[in-house]
């Protein structure tokens, strides 16, 4: 999406701050129509806004409360099927590609710190892994978040 109106970013806001409110909902706290709501979530959610509708679920609760980072050193040529075969590890809860010395940084949760042992071997095990450093998580000091970026994105001209 090439960029948001004051619009879009009042619609955001609002659902960052109430994720569950219906459409006629946002309508009323926004002052607009609820076909005006409905037309901008579709042209938002064509355009790639919405990441995800999945809830977010604390691993810890499932079962899983040791989360680390795993730093994955690739051969660049297999980095595709390398992909698709972290995918297939369950207890890879994220991955992204990076540029420099670090190929992948790869987000697991395990139950325990042997789990995660077995957990960075197998990773290391798929073919075309060269290395891999694990750093355990200790705490989340900043959850994920957008709303500074939105805030920062209604105040520019």
């Amino acid at each position: 999406m090439s960029s948001l109106d004051h619009v879009d970013l009042e619609l955001l806001t609002a659902l960052s701050a109430d994720p569950r409110a219906t459409v006629v909902a946002l309508a009323e706290r926004l002052g607009l129509s609820r076909n005006t709501v409905q037309a901008r979530m579709a042209r938002l959610e064509r355009s790639g806004v919405f990441l995800s509708y999945e809830r977010s679920l604390s691993s810890s609760a499932l079962g899983y409360p040791i989360e680390a980072f795993i730093s994955v050193i690739v051969r660049q040529a297999d980095l595709p099927r390398i992909a698709v075969d972290l995918s297939r590890v369950p207890e890879v809860v994220q991955a992204h590609g990076l540029s420099g010395q670090v190929d992948l940084l790869v987000r697991v949760a395990c139950r325990d710190t042997q789990h995660l042992f077995d957990t960075d071997a197998r990773i290391l095990a798929i073919e075309g892994v060269e290395r891999t450093e694990t750093s355990l998580v200790m705490g989340e000091v900043i959850p994920h978040r957008v709303t500074p970026l939105m805030e920062l994105a209604r105040q520019e001209p």
